[in-house]
């Protein structure tokens, strides 16, 4: 059974979730170990490597919502988001930054946000 973007649980819980992800993210970037952390590991790399990696997991994403199960999508999904949690952090990109972009957009239909944009 399909269900809606509202039946996928609490605002509040993803949004917990989500914080905790950029607050780890934060605290491996200052102390964490290379040899012990992925982020770490990752951040270490620099940008083009983290981009790759949200390139790589985003195609397995795809793949995963074309033929696999709901499961499989919630992992593939969790793991772009953290790629791209890693991939803001590598570039200096904060959350508060993608949040005001979001707002700008809330209430703006995809098509006229899509036309509007520069380039």
């Amino acid at each position: 059974m399909a269900r809606g973007m509202t039946d996928l649980g609490s605002s509040d819980r993803l949004a917990a979730a989500l914080a905790h992800l950029g607050t780890t993210i934060d605290a491996r970037a200052k102390e964490g170990d290379a040899s012990t952390s992925w982020t770490a590991k990752l951040l270490s790399k620099g940008p083009e490597a983290c981009a790759e990696k949200v390139h790589e997991e985003g195609q397995e994403l795809a793949e995963a919502v074309m033929k696999e199960s709901d499961d499989r999508v919630a992992s593939e999904a969790a793991d772009v988001l953290y790629h791209a949690f890693v991939a803001l952090r590598a570039r200096g990109v904060s959350l508060n930054d993608v949040a005001a972009e979001l707002e700008k957009r809330q209430g703006i239909s995809g098509i006229d946000e899509k036309a509007g944009r520069a380039g």
